[in-house]
Parts: structure tokens; sequence; C-alpha cells
């Protein structure tokens, strides 16, 4: 059947409504962030109306809040972190629940940022260009760091949301290409997103990887120096998806199906630079982000101040909301989460840990929604940074079949033995 409505994508399909499930409303936990478009735009501009469905957004502090509360029935779905929902198959954390996600809230948003202090002391130290890009920034901060271990300086402490997090695996990701062991040369800590301008501001911490509007509060603000963003690391790295229980869904086909609808076409609207000042404000409101609406707008057209001193960059596509199938869950995507979990010490290699985490993705809920042509035509399992606009900033490239191998082809890694991780936070 077709949808109607004045909306340019009203010719979107929408599932048949004959299980009696009805107009129903779904209570969805998220974090104050922009990579929460989709959801709230479903909310706020009728996507979620025109499917039945009504959408009850609760803002929360922390993803372990989110995390629990989803798991004790108090959230029938939230916005979680990519690699939180193969955490949960794979039964790490500190109160694992089986979680899946059938929709993909689209990619980038991230950034790496370290203090002005720091980033000084770099530029000092090596006449580090103010244009550098990700990989020479990571090498500059290597040399740093050997300098300051010299001396007798106590390591850098920087921030991440989540220890299964995008954030987490971006920030290492980005250590490691310069040759900094996350673990023994710098201190990793949590810090939930709205708290990391105001951290790197005290000198709690002394840099962080978090998603916006909160790197570029912290340039606006003269504390922060933003060094990296997330298509520095790997363009097409999966950044926030949609959680939800595997029994919930299995018992809500027409729901879960309504919903997708519902995204798919919030996404769709999103993308478009003509509705950016209409997201901006919603975002802006204190039930949202409660940010400044100029940061917003900036974010979401890619345009960053990179410290408070003038320097500037424009990232093409900083946001991608539905674009390039940008929302599919594709199986390969979780399978490099997983290897990214066992390269730093928090998951086991094996065939069945390796199956759990895959099935933490489910392509074929968002195929079922939206039909078989709103698919990629390629595989749910692929080859990863192969594609010259899809590199790896270090230039590997993951071939899930290979996966040992390709763990074992990096020059920093863990090397202590796996132990289940808990996260206080």
């Amino acid at each position: 059947m077709m949808t109607k409505s004045s909306d340019p994508d009203a010719g979107l399909p929408a599932p048949a409504r004959t299980s009696g499930e009805g107009s129903r409303t779904l209570r969805a936990g998220f974090i104050p962030l922009v990579d929460a478009s989709v959801l709230i735009a479903a909310a706020e501009f009728g996507f979620a109306e025109r499917e039945g469905l009504t959408l009850d957004l609760v803002k929360d502090v922390s993803w372990a809040n989110v995390r629990d509360r989803l798991a004790f029935r108090q959230f029938d779905i939230a916005h979680m972190l990519s690699p939180m929902p193969v955490a949960s198959m794979l039964g790490l954390g500190s109160n694992p629940s089986p979680t899946i996600t059938p929709f993909s809230l689209g990619r980038g948003g991230n950034a790496i940022t370290l203090s002005t202090r720091l980033f000084d002391r770099m530029r000092n130290a090596t006449g580090l260009s103010e244009a550098a890009s990700a990989l020479e920034n990571a090498k500059t901060l290597s040399k740093v760091l050997v300098e300051m271990k010299a001396s007798g300086e106590p390591m850098p402490t920087f921030g991440v949301t989540y220890p299964f997090s995008s954030h987490n695996y971006e920030f290492r990701y980005w250590l490691a290409a310069g040759g900094i062991d996350p673990d023994r040369d710098v201190k990793l800590v949590v810090v939930p997103p709205p708290l990391t301008s105001d951290a790197l501001a005290a000198g709690a911490i002394d840099g962080f990887c978090v998603g916006a509007p909160w790197n570029m509060v912290a340039s606006e603000r003269g504390v922060g120096r933003i060094v990296a963003a997330k298509q520095d690391i790997w363009p097409s790295a999966p950044e926030k998806v949609i959680g939800m229980r595997p029994e919930w869904a299995d018992s809500h086909p027409e729901t879960v199906s309504r919903l997708i609808v519902a995204l798919d076409a919030a996404a769709r609207w999103c993308d478009r630079p003509e509705n950016h000042d209409a997201l901006a404000e919603a975002l802006a409101d204190a039930r949202y982000i409660a940010a400044p609406i100029h940061i917003i707008r900036h974010v979401l057209a890619g345009e960053f101040s990179l410290d408070a001193k003038g320097n500037r960059r424009i990232i093409d596509n900083y946001f991608m909301f539905h674009s390039g199938f940008a929302n599919y869950p594709r199986t390969s995507q979780a399978l490099w989460i997983y290897s990214q979990m066992i390269r730093w010490g928090q998951a086991e290699l094996g065939l069945n840990p390796a199956r759990a985490a895959a099935s933490a993705y489910r392509p074929d809920l968002y195929r079922t929604a939206l039909g078989e042509g709103s698919a990629p035509s390629d595989a749910d399992v692929r080859i990863e940074g192969a594609d010259e606009n899809d590199r790896f900033m270090d230039g590997h490239v993951f071939e899930p079949s290979k996966l040992p191998d390709y763990i074992a082809g990096f020059a920093v890694k863990s090397a202590l033995p796996f132990i289940p991780h808990p996260d206080e936070t």
C-alpha cells in the first residue's frame, strides 16, 4: 500500500496493517546528540504519526542508563551506539540483555578534540601545520607522548562515551594509527557526552571523542582543538542505531515495520539541506539537545570551527542520515565492531561469538519493512574499506572471512588476555 502525504517521499512503501496491533505509543530513550536527529524528526514532523505511531521521547544522561531501561522494559526502543547491540549479543558488560537493531540512524557526527594546551604543545614541538591531517596529528601526538614519558610527566587522560562505543574504537584506531598504545601510553575514561566540554575546560581530561555538537562547543569556548573527524578514520563506520529487544520485535512485527517506514521517511527529510533550519531549531530545544542553534546548524552543514582562532574546515556529508544506504544495518559492519572488541581485549575470537555478533544487525527486518529494492545490491557481508572513497585511515581492509588475519595484522593491539569488561557508566 502507499501512504498519503504532501511530503515528497509520500510514495514510500508502508506495511500492510493486518495483525491488529493498531495505533501504538513507543517509549524511546535517547541521548542529546545530533545523531538522534532521525528519531527526533520522526516524532516532531509527523513521520511517526503518519504510520499510526506516537514516539514518546525520553532524554537520558548515559548510555548505560539507556541500555538498562531498554532491558528492564522502561523503553520499547532506544537511540543506541552501534556497538551496543553487538556487545549485548556477546553477553558483554555489567547488564547484558539481548538487543538487536533493524535500522541505523546514519553515519558521521563524531570527532576527536584535544585540549588547546596539548595541541599547542604538539604544534610547538614539531611545527605541526594548522592544516595537518588526522594521521599527522596522531603521529605528532605520539612524539609528544614520548617526551612526556621521558620527563616523568603523567600520561594524558582522554574521554570516551562508553566502553562499547564507536567513540572508543575510533579513538583507539586513531591513536594506534599514530603508533600510540591506548592501554599503555594514555588513560581512557568514560565521560557522558554533554559533560565532555566542561571536563576539558576544567582540566579533568586532555581530549575526547564524542558526537556533535559537543566538539564544536569545546572549540568555540576556546578549550579544545578538533584534530580528526569520523570520516577521517572510516567514512562508512556505523554510528547510532535503533535498538530493541528481539522478543519485543518478534511479538510486534507490524509495529517494527511501521517504525522503520517512519524512520526511513524522516531520514530522507533530514538529509535535505532545505530542512536543516527547521531541524536545527527542533534539536536546539531544551527537550532535546539544548545547545546553541547556530552550532547545530553549522555541524549539520559540516562547517567546523576547529578552534577559537578562526581555523575552519568543511566536511562534505559530515552527517549522512539516509543517502548511501546509511540506514542499512549491514552484517559486515557488526563483524568489524566485533573485530575491534577482540583487538582491544573485550571479546574472544571464535565462530560462535562471531555468529552472535552478526545476529545483532537485522537487515532482514529492514527489507521486510521497505522492500528488497530498498537494500543495497551487494552482500550483507562484504569487504569493508576496499572502495577508494571508503578507506580506513591506516590502509587496512576488513575481510570478514579472514577475521583472525585482520586482527593479527595490526602492529598495535591489546596484549592482555580477554577478561569480560564491566562497564560501570
